[in-house]
């Protein structure tokens, strides 16, 4: 599957659910969102479907996403029969990490390949202030040590940095590599649905965070992207055991290299995560859609890829707020 600018479409993000046990403020608003009732959201079944049409088309890589997706009920059958869809090579999931220490097991005897884990900070009173709930930091640490026992692994560690919330700590995240095996990567703030205008005052550039870290801790020299390619710039800092990478979303975008499509867990194809262009699946899904027809919207979809977001030109997606995308 190739889109209209000779980019290979590989990977597929799937949200299985836009429900969340967090309310985080650079995802939500601070009411949070009406999530979709049930029978609005697709059925192990039809995502299986999708998935195996879109493994036809070259899709090899399939990552699981929410709101978040250890919220949804019965999700270790459904990572089981994702890893058998015939030419899915790896199933991997992102989380924030509160439920991972009780569900770790599970997932990776079903089949579940490595976890990336949201954590954006080590206070406990800034993760509450971060993302609206009490105290989880212990919970989230529990879950990524309980993945690394059972070979999730690469583990990512995701932060998303914010100017005068947790900009002061990519320092010390960025030790964590020193002391752990987990890759830490700093995240662009990005301007999507009611958000939008949260981020302007609080954008701080992969460039001013990759200056400050070396600043603090030490010279950073480049790495091989841990677990294939991916969006980010790895670097390693001395003597240290994992990475540190800088995901520059908005300030020096990659979308010349992006092989991507995402399913929103309402059943919507969005061929960029910049953009509010949907292609609906779900209706066609519940139609009894054929296999070579829904093969042919995926590609529809992929056809209708931009050559890369418009952010510059203030152009910003505001129909769905990042928790109903999946990042």
């Amino acid at each position: 599957m190739i889109d209209s600018y000779h980019r290979p479409i590989t990977y597929l993000r799937i949200s299985v659910t836009d429900h969340c046990n967090l309310r985080c403020v650079y995802c939500m608003p601070p009411e949070g969102t009406r999530g979709n009732a049930q029978e609005a959201l697709l059925t192990d079944e039809e995502i299986i479907r999708v998935a195996q049409a879109a493994a036809r088309l070259g899709v090899r890589r399939v990552r699981l996403t929410g709101g978040e997706p250890l919220v949804r009920a019965g999700l270790p059958g459904l990572v089981s029969a994702l890893a058998k869809v015939p030419g899915i090579e790896e199933v991997s999931l992102t989380t924030n990490g509160v439920l991972l220490g009780r569900m770790a097991q599970a997932l990776a005897s079903a089949g579940l390949r490595r976890v990336n884990v949201s954590l954006d900070t080590l206070s406990e009173e800034r993760f509450q202030h971060i993302s609206r709930v009490g105290r989880g930091i212990e919970r989230i640490l529990d879950g990524i040590r309980a993945a690394e026992r059972h070979g999730l692994a690469p583990i990512k560690i995701n932060a998303v940095v914010a100017r005068g919330v947790n900009d002061d700590e990519v320092a010390s995240l960025a030790r964590l590599t020193l002391s752990e095996n987990w890759h830490v990567r700093f995240i662009e703030l990005m301007p999507v649905g009611q958000c939008a205008t949260w981020d302007e005052a609080r954008f701080v550039p992969a460039a001013e965070m990759k200056m400050r870290l070396e600043a603090q801790v030490g010279p950073l020299t480049p790495a091989a992207s841990p677990g294939g390619c991916g969006p980010a710039n790895y670097f390693r800092l001395p003597q240290a055991r994992a990475t540190v990478g800088f995901i520059t979303s908005v300030s020096r975008h990659f979308c010349r290299a992006c092989n991507r499509l995402r399913l929103t867990a309402d059943g919507k194809l969005r061929p960029c995560l910049l953009s509010d262009a949907e292609l609906d699946l779900r209706a066609a899904l519940r139609s009894g859609v054929a296999i070579d027809d829904l093969c042919a919207l995926i590609q529809q979809a992929a056809a209708l890829k931009p050559a890369g977001h418009r952010l510059a030109e203030h152009s910003i997606p505001l129909e769905r707020v990042m928790a109903q995308i999946g990042g």
